[in-house]
């Protein structure tokens, strides 16, 4: 079941498009990564989902039923850019925020006390809000986003200014997140925890969607039919061993071993390629190359930014 969906959206701000018929569907209980290039028209998109701007065009359905304005109240969204009253002490000024999502005080006390300790910030609860670093201040952030339990979640580059330590954290917590129930729309330009965490993704490039689909999916369309494998004990040239329309991108050593990247033509197997070996050499081991997801982003965005000098030209 879909707990949010797009359809055809669009915003224009003056001459510049920054949304051109986006559709987009978030499966409940699952982490969607909103991927694109700075200036790609993700963040616009965050702030219509979150009501703040308002689409032009397009519809958008929330838990069934058209977006209200009281959804927001069910939404916790953490904006890339950070916003914290530096004067206020660090507890008071997280009390307040939980209860203008609705929470009574006692119990945001008790949730509040619950992540600090839980975060390693429990000792700042009474500091003024300037004297935290910025990671600290993201700490806090994070933890009013989520403490009312929203049903949707959206973080725009959550992990922006933080340690390694302090991502693994973050990263914890969000998957943990997800296993409670919450659906997470995750905008981000580290595409390794783009791999790590999301389950579908979404690409938009000058304002439109490109790329769409399971995470898994779009890296075996992806997939050039390339193989490394491992091999010893021949010392000659590996092309006179393999068919002609076998192609050899890459050799190189690893000690004793040869290493050796092989692309296959289509209707071929990875055992057609075995066969040809190993009356020949010792393998240690064979594995497809499945590119990234930043293999992808790069691949995809380059035959954009190709296509649109194309059509200028034209």
């Amino acid at each position: 079941m879909d707990l949010f969906v797009a359809n055809e959206v669009s915003k224009q701000y003056a001459a510049h498009k920054a949304l051109d018929r986006v559709s987009l569907r978030v499966p409940e209980g699952t982490i969607f990564g909103l991927l694109g290039p700075n200036g790609a028209g993700k963040t616009t998109f965050i702030r219509i989902v979150n009501q703040i701007i308002a689409a032009d065009e397009g519809e958008l359905i929330y838990r069934g039923r058209k977006l209200r304005p009281d959804d927001t109240e069910t939404i916790g969204y953490l904006p890339e850019e950070r916003g914290l009253y530096k004067k206020m002490k660090v507890g008071e000024q997280a009390l307040y925020l939980a209860q203008l999502k609705g929470m009574p005080r006692s119990e945001a006390e008790k949730q509040l006390r619950f992540w600090f300790s839980n975060f390693e910030i429990m000792g700042w609860w009474n500091r003024k809000v300037e004297e935290l670093s910025k990671g600290m201040q993201q700490k806090v952030q994070f933890i009013v986003t989520i403490i009312h339990r929203p049903r949707l979640l959206i973080f725009d580059e959550p992990f922006s200014g933080f340690d390694p330590i302090n991502v693994n954290l973050l990263k914890e917590e969000i998957l943990q997140l997800k296993a409670g129930g919450a659906t997470i729309i995750f905008s981000t330009h580290n595409m390794a925890s783009v791999e790590e965490l999301c389950d579908n993704i979404v690409l938009i490039d000058c304002a439109r969607k490109v790329l769409d689909g399971n995470v898994r999916d779009i890296k075996r369309k992806f997939a050039t039919h390339t193989f490394e494998i491992r091999f010893n004990t021949f010392e000659g040239e590996l092309g006179a061993l393999l068919p002609a329309q076998f192609r050899i991108l890459e050799t190189s050593r690893d000690g004793e071993c040869r290493i050796a990247k092989v692309q296959l033509p289509d209707g071929v197997g990875p055992n057609d390629l075995l066969k040809s070996l190993l009356p020949h050499v010792t393998i240690s081991s064979l594995n497809e190359i499945i590119p990234s997801m930043n293999d992808i982003f790069i691949r995809v965005v380059s035959e954009q930014e190709t296509k649109k000098d194309s059509e200028t030209v034209n």
